[in-house]
């Protein structure tokens, strides 16, 4: 069975910065590309950013310039470092990873239970 486990939410002031990580576990083959959505109340899931194999990373309009995904292979983690953050960020914030369980299956989106983002004064 494969879980992630999100952390690092919470309540922030406008201006200011917050990191969320996202961690996998469980009996998998690898990882393939990893990225953080959010989502508002009556709104759809938005990418924020994404990050491949070798690195190379996609950012929503929106967050661009303010918000960096990384990765840690050998951790199964990835993060997402949040600067600059403006009460139109305020969402709940899933992690999601494409995963394959066994050399020979395709590759099966993965979703964290969500974290909470707040920003207000």
């Amino acid at each position: 069975q494969v879980q992630l486990v999100e952390s690092g939410g919470g309540l922030v002031q406008p201006g200011g910065s917050l990191r969320l990580s996202c961690a996998a576990s469980g009996d998998f083959y690898d990882i393939f590309n990893m990225g953080w959505y959010r989502q508002v109340p009556g709104g759809e899931r938005e990418l924020v950013g994404s990050i491949s194999t070798v690195g190379r990373t996609y950012y929503g309009d929106s967050v661009v310039g303010r918000f960096t995904v990384s990765r840690d292979d050998a951790k199964k983690t990835v993060h997402l470092q949040m600067n600059s953050l403006q009460p139109e960020d305020t969402a709940i914030y899933y992690c999601n990873m494409e995963i394959r369980r066994t050399v020979v299956s395709f590759e099966v989106n993965y979703w964290g239970q969500g974290t909470q983002v707040t920003v207000s004064s």
